[in-house]
């Protein structure tokens, strides 16, 4: 699995790469310079191919629409699992504390009617 994720990363990293040449072409552009602006448009329009094959070989793999936001926010999506494991450790503690809560109440109300069935 990890194999398509880097033959992903690697297609991705070549495009950017070929997008941020484009955009230098473009912002100096010469009619002398009209070859390389074909050369270039071509390799992107490879490279978006590339990236869909890649995509229909990960078509199974979802991506939860927060990790989208936090890369819109310029945080590294990384945190994201982080914090997730983070909330749900503390959802855990808050859990098994109420379960212990309970377990605890549950032992005081059998004492309680032990003592209203057998009183001394």
């Amino acid at each position: 699995m990890a194999e398509k994720f880097d033959h992903l990363e690697e297609h991705l990293e070549k495009f950017v790469e070929n997008i941020r040449q484009l955009g230098i072409i473009v912002s100096d552009f010469q009619p002398s310079s009209q070859a390389g602006l074909n050369q270039k448009l071509n390799f992107i329009v490879t490279g978006l191919q590339d990236i869909d094959k890649c995509r229909q070989q990960l078509h199974d793999i979802t991506v939860p629409l927060e990790v989208f936001e936090y890369i819109d926010q310029g945080r590294n999506p990384q945190l994201y699992t982080k914090e997730c494991l983070e909330r749900a450790l503390a959802k855990n503690e808050q859990v098994k504390g109420k379960i212990d809560t309970m377990k605890e109440l549950r032992k005081l109300s059998s004492l309680v009617w032990l003592k209203k069935e057998h009183p001394k």
